[in-house]
C-alpha cells in the first residue's frame, strides 16, 4: 500500500493533484482543504489512500493525516464511497466534521451537497465512538498548539499502535493524555503506557 507521494506538483485543480514522483505522474483526487494547503506549493507530501476497484486504480490524497484518518472512518460507513468522503471533507474541515459527529448535528451534515438525513445519522450514529479521541484533540488546542518534537512523538506513538492492531481514535485519546501529563517522553515510553491502558 502506498502511504504517501511525495514530489513536484505538476498540475493543480480544485479536485485533482498531479505529483510527479521518480518520473512518474500521479493523479491524486483531493478534497478543497487539502487544495487550500497545497495550492501555493511547487512541491508536496500528501498521504494517499489507494481504492482498487475491477475498473480502476484510484488514489485519494490528504495534506495531513487527521484528514486521511476521518476519510478512513467515512467509507468504513456503509453507503459512503471515496467520492461522498471527499464531498464530505471539500465541505468541512476536519476540525468541524469532528465537532459535528461528537455534537450529533445531523442538520448541519446534511447540508453537504449529496447526504440526506438518514445519511446524516448513518455516519454520526457509526462514527461517534470512533471519534472521540479526535475530537477530545480538537477541544484541547489539538496538534497545531503541540511543538514539532512532540507532534513527531504522537505520530509515531500512533503509527505502531495502529500497526499492532490498535483502532485510530481510542489510541490517540490515550497517546494524548500521556503526553499532557509527559511532555518529554520518549516514543517507547508512550506506547509502553498506552499499551497499558487500551
Amino acid at each position: 500500500m502506498i502511504d504517501y507521494v511525495k514530489g513536484e506538483l505538476t498540475e493543480l485543480t480544485p479536485a485533482v493533484a498531479v505529483v510527479e514522483c521518480g518520473g512518474v505522474g500521479y493523479a491524486v483526487n483531493i478534497s478543497l482543504n487539502t487544495y487550500s494547503a497545497i495550492q501555493s506549493k511547487s512541491v508536496c507530501k500528501l498521504y494517499v489512500y489507494e481504492a482498487i476497484r475491477e475498473d480502476a486504480h484510484l488514489l485519494f490524497g490528504f495534506a495531513g493525516k487527521q484528514e486521511r484518518e476521518l476519510f478512513l472512518l467515512l467509507i468504513s460507513v456503509s453507503g459512503i464511497g471515496g467520492n461522498t468522503a471527499r464531498t464530505i471533507l471539500s465541505s468541512l474541515s476536519p476540525a468541524e466534521l469532528i465537532n459535528i459527529i461528537s455534537t450529533e448535528n445531523a442538520q448541519l451534515l446534511k447540508t453537504v451537497k449529496g447526504i440526506g438525513l438518514k445519511t446524516a445519522q448513518r455516519i454520526i450514529v457509526e462514527l461517534k465512538d470512533k471519534i472521540q479521541g479526535s475530537a477530545t484533540a480538537v477541544a484541547q488546542g489539538g496538534l497545531p498548539g503541540m511543538t514539532v518534537a512532540l507532534n513527531q512523538v504522537q505520530e509515531e506513538a500512533l503509527a505502531a499502535l495502529q500497526a499492532l492492531g490498535f483502532q485510530a481514535a481510542p489510541s490517540q485519546k490515550v497517546v494524548l493524555a500521556i503526553l499532557k501529563q509527559q511532555p518529554d517522553a520518549t516514543v517507547e515510553t508512550v506506547i509502553k503506557l498506552a499499551l497499558k491502558q487500551l
